[in-house]
């Protein structure tokens, strides 16, 4: 198999080649993400582009022959990758060019810009920016650096786990997101080549779960479509040794739905004042909903970026508040009469509930004819305040439909 190739020797000299290059973020925590287990942040969000994705692309480029250097680099990124290759090419006078979807966050395309890499829009996900990369590769003879599936951007990835290893020589679980799988190969690798008795899991989002179905099936699956708030695991389908190293060395790949996701951004942005993609908020979503046997453990999420399109912050903040029960949305089905509307508002001020809005529809789906539909939107605290203010609508004699 491929991965027999890869030694851990190669991740400790892709280690020496970062060294000055790429930050190494130390832990947090133990944070209160999952009271029943004590999880720790690699905050890799905090990275000089944003994302892990610098240190694979790096040493890759850095291994590069002088020929290959003087024909220049191609790259395919729903974004990360892409700054990774920008800065690494830009700074060892490298031209590079960078193919993207169409759809990728425009925060990603400038800064990708900004980095000096000459970028190609191409229209639909990943994917087809990778068979465009490909084809310019061929037409042009640039050197292709791939976003995953390389052994020496594997390698650059797996210097996450030396660094945990070395500031938490007990680490008993990671958690790592799953796109194409070059970090969880890297991190994976590494781990069960110095630590084998630490566990391993791989998260993926609900709409994107190409490498869970593929180890789930014992080979490589090419999902038709993909959707999901975090567009940097967007992926259809895993490389060739990606598969491999994770039905090898990772214990389990769960995944987690949008909900959750947005609730995992909240989270990281209120309790540890990070700011965290979808892709690089998955794993703290999945040690937050207990998709992961982690209780009692020292766990690390590495939280893989940070690169959210802040046009779509707000939306992502505001279904995190929902799902976590601090925003609620009342529906009831209420008689029309004077005082209905003073009775109730005043049902959630006594509840402690504060109101944000409300809407009163007469000519609605009410079901009596002098009926009439109230929608009340307030901040609650949480999912046992949102019980509580529902108990109490009903004693007072009020509908709530939802």
């Amino acid at each position: 198999m491929e991965e027999d190739k890869l030694e851990i020797a190669e991740v400790y000299r892709a280690a020496r080649v970062l060294r000055d290059v790429a930050r190494h973020p130390r832990l947090i925590g133990p944070t209160k993400l999952n009271p029943g287990a004590e999880i720790y942040l690699k905050p890799e969000n905090l990275q000089h582009t944003g994302a892990f994705k610098l240190r694979g692309a790096y040493y890759k480029i850095s291994q590069l022959t002088p020929d290959e250097r003087a024909k220049g680099v191609i790259a395919c990124s729903a974004g990360n990758h892409a700054q990774g290759v920008a800065l690494a090419a830009t700074a060892n006078g490298i031209k590079s060019l960078i193919c993207l979807p169409a759809g990728a966050p425009i925060s990603k395309i400038e800064a990708t810009k900004r980095l000096g890499a000459e970028v190609c829009l191409v229209p639909g996900v990943y994917d087809d920016a990778y068979e465009k990369a490909l084809e310019l590769r061929d037409q042009y003879g640039y050197t292709f650096i791939h976003p995953f599936d390389d052994l020496k951007v594997i390698a650059g990835q797996g210097t996450i786990a030396l660094e945990i290893l070395e500031e938490m020589p007990d680490v008993e679980a990671v958690i790592v997101p799953i796109g194409g799988g070059g970090l969880i190969a890297g991190i994976a690798f590494a781990l069960k080549q110095l630590k084998p008795d630490v566990k391993v899991y791989g998260v993926q989002a609900d709409g994107a779960p190409s490498m869970f179905v593929s180890v789930r099936d014992g080979k490589r699956e090419h999902l038709q479509s993909v959707s999901t708030i975090a567009d940097g695991i967007a992926v259809k389908e895993p490389g060739n040794n990606t598969f491999e190293f994770c039905s090898r060395y990772v214990d389990d790949i769960v995944t987690v739905s949008e909900d959750e996701i947005a609730a995992a951004i909240l989270a990281l942005i209120e309790q540890q004042k990070l700011v965290a993609e979808g892709a690089g908020a998955v794993s703290v979503a999945a040690a937050m909903f207990d998709k992961v046997p982690v209780a009692g453990k020292k766990t690390v999420c590495v939280v893989s970026g940070g690169n959210i399109d802040v046009t779509i912050l707000n939306r992502v903040i505001t279904r995190g508040l929902v799902k976590s029960g601090r925003n609620c949305t009342f529906k009831l089905d209420v008689g029309d009469k004077p005082g209905q509307l003073s009775e109730i508002c005043s049902i959630f001020g006594n509840n402690g509930a504060n109101i944000i809005s409300v809407t009163h529809e007469r000519n609605s789906d009410a079901t009596s004819i002098n009926g009439c539909i109230l929608r009340i939107e307030v901040e609650t605290r949480n999912n046992d305040h949102i019980a509580q203010i529902k108990a109490a609508l009903a004693e007072a004699g009020h509908h709530v439909v939802q």
